[in-house]
């Protein structure tokens, strides 16, 4: 069994990298990073570099002894696509996900310019989902690097929402989550700003997924937008809305 999550869009974590470093706003309060060195504290073999990059190569078999089929988030704790992470390791993260084909994994990613630098030595199955987060406008560069990539199921995580995206390209993406910082430091999400991406996904025919509003007590401001919860998720034949 592997690491039941408390992320609202996955069921579990698998970690073959810990530890990742900060290159956007979007990083500026890293829940991974408070996890980790909570981890070290604790004497945690896999923390035992606090938040460096750590190459876990114990873990790569993993999903192999997992034997009911999940929703697997690889690299909640890192980020498979920092330069400090071999091609090499890559690979045979990638090779694993192939041979554990009873699962399906959503792989999410910061660095989209090094996801499309790979891309084209990357071996993608259906069950293979790809993401990328994207904050602010600043950053939307990095949906047109995913839409570019040979993934079957794109993805994007909006989180944490640090301000609005208007006029959004979803052609050719599968699922939208949006979701406002939690924890120490949280900045404030706009309603409207949410509310706008809801549409523009409506529009779109593109699930929405709405994760949280956050602040430093998530559980407080909980996850209902106009008095409802969005749980949508992308179909499981990768039917691309809007292409």
């Amino acid at each position: 069994m592997g690491l039941k999550s408390a992320i609202e869009w996955t069921e579990t974590t698998w970690n073959p990298v810990t530890g990742c470093t900060k290159i956007s706003p979007g990083c500026k309060h890293c829940y991974a990073e408070r996890m980790a060195r909570r981890l070290k504290a604790m004497g945690q073999r896999n923390y035992r570099n606090g938040f460096d990059v750590t190459l876990q190569p114990h873990m790569l078999e993993a999903p192999l002894h997992w034997k009911r089929p999940q929703l697997i988030f690889v690299n909640s704790m890192s980020d498979l696509f920092q330069e400090e992470v071999p091609e090499e390791f890559v690979q045979q993260v990638f090779a694993v996900m192939r041979r554990a084909d009873w699962h399906r994994y959503q792989i999410l990613t910061k660095r989209a310019d090094r996801l499309l630098e790979l891309d084209a030595r990357l071996r993608w199955e259906p069950h293979l989902w790809m993401g990328v987060s994207v904050e602010s406008d600043d950053y939307k560069f990095r949906i047109d690097r995913l839409r570019q990539t040979n993934a079957a199921v794109k993805f994007l995580s909006l989180e944490p929402l640090l301000g609005p995206l208007r006029s959004l390209n979803l052609r050719g993406i599968d699922w939208v989550i949006v979701g406002g910082e939690s924890g120490p430091g949280a900045r404030l999400m706009d309603r409207e700003w949410v509310l706008d991406i809801r549409d523009q996904c409506q529009s779109a025919r593109v699930p929405f997924f709405f994760k949280q509003w956050g602040g430093v007590q998530k559980s407080r401001t909980g996850r209902e937008l106009d008095g409802r919860t969005y749980d949508e998720m992308p179909c499981s034949d990768a039917v691309t809305a809007g292409a």
